[in-house]
């Protein structure tokens, strides 16, 4: 197979978390990702409620999220979380 065929290494977007293997206490203790919480949810990051969460996976989290924040919020919280390297 030809070289060129493959991707160079920086044309590969690695993310910096994968929801479905990170805790959502991972993802509370990093500064960027609390940012883009409060950006999209205000409060969400101090709701005593979010200690709850703290142990499961951000995708079984972020699930839950829907009922308590809305789908469109959660789907902008996602989305950027998908940005970060």
């Amino acid at each position: 197979m030809d070289v060129k065929s493959y991707p160079l290494v920086e044309e590969i977007h690695m993310a910096r978390y994968d929801v479905n293997t990170t805790t959502m206490g991972v993802l509370l203790d990093d500064p960027d990702v609390a940012a883009i919480m409060e950006k999209h949810a205000p409060g969400v990051t101090s709701n005593p409620m979010i200690g709850m969460v703290r142990g499961m996976s951000a995708a079984q989290a972020i699930g839950m999220a829907g009922a308590m924040i809305g789908g469109d919020k959660v789907e902008a919280i996602k989305a950027e979380l998908e940005t970060l390297e």
